[in-house]
């Protein structure tokens, strides 16, 4: 059971309770609080409060998110692309299209699933029955490494990394338009989209900070290749931040204008992106290690297009 403790600062002053909270944790949904505010678990100064609350500036807001409860997932004989493994930690190479760990109604084919069936009882259960193992995630049509969890010792280790910012991720992607710099740094709080609960924007007044480093790598005319290094892990953080500067990820129908390109190169199914590094020191030897995820094949073809046609 996870409680935290927020003072509501004056520029959240008149918000609704379940929205602030919908913004402090983006990944529980605004429904999710709406229930356990019912059950009495979200303290407003000590006092349960309705959903409709409105916030008063130094009110002291006090969080308790209940354990995951026991939920029918189950171990699925699914391929795994491993790039590491030990007794401790397991670095994979996440396909196109498959979501990280179970959500509400969707238990199944997930990479949990195929950990569990992998890892069997040798996963970290610091995050519960739903993510066994995980530590971080990347979207679902992301690619990429992703470090797995096989103990919590491993896990509180590599979250503290992740959480210090000295876990080193590096993610390729292919954005809309022609980046004018060669390389530059992004920084804007990333938070709930107030219009769309679904998207993810840049909100300075209820996001949580975020750092993104860029580096054109090749140019094709009207798209760019281009490496990031995150020094934040904000949800859709590199897709907010490539889109706040009008350079959205090629083919991300959530938040490009661009979706024609979808039908104009064969096999691009959502955002051109992928987590190509993970760089971390390990849990119990202390040793720097680092792995990298080789370009999915949609992703290689689709860089050999571009080429073919900027160079007729």
């Amino acid at each position: 059971m996870n409680r935290d403790t927020f003072e509501v600062q004056s520029e959240q002053e008149g918000e609704r309770l379940d929205k602030y909270l919908s913004s402090i944790y983006p990944d529980i949904s605004r429904s999710f609080f709406q229930r356990i505010l019912k059950e009495n678990q979200i303290l407003v100064n000590d006092k349960p409060q309705k959903a409709n609350y409105r916030l008063k500036t130094d009110d002291i807001v006090d969080v308790t998110i209940p354990d995951a409860v026991q939920t029918p997932i189950l171990p699925q004989d699914i391929p795994l692309d491993i790039l590491y493994e030990d007794d401790d930690v397991l670095v994979v190479n996440k396909p196109k299209g498959m979501v990280v760990h179970p959500s509400a109604g969707h238990y199944s084919d997930t990479l949990v699933n195929a950990i569990m069936y992998h890892c069997k009882d040798s996963l970290s259960g610091i995050n519960g029955e739903i993510r066994p193992g995980i530590v971080h995630r990347i979207d679902m049509d992301t690619t990429g490494s992703l470090i797995v969890c096989k103990n919590d010792e491993s896990h509180i280790k590599i979250s503290e990394q992740i959480k210090d910012h000295s876990c080193n991720r590096i993610y390729v992607g292919i954005v809309c338009g022609n980046v004018k710099d060669d390389e530059g740094t992004i920084e804007g709080a990333i938070g709930r989209n107030p219009n769309d609960r679904k998207k993810m924007a840049i909100n300075e007044k209820n996001g949580k900070p975020a750092v993104t480093h860029y580096k054109v790598l090749e140019r094709f005319g009207d798209y760019t290749y281009m490496q990031f290094k995150l020094e934040t892990g904000r949800t859709h953080q590199i897709r907010v931040h490539m889109a706040s500067i009008n350079h959205p990820l090629l083919g991300d129908m959530l938040y490009s204008s661009y979706s024609p390109t979808k039908n104009r190169f064969k096999g691009l199914e959502g955002q051109c992106l992928h987590a190509k590094t993970i760089g971390f020191v390990h849990p119990k030897t202390g040793e720097y290690m680092e792995f990298d995820a080789p370009l999915p094949k949609y992703f290689a073809n689709l860089l050999e297009v571009l080429y073919n046609i900027n160079n007729k």
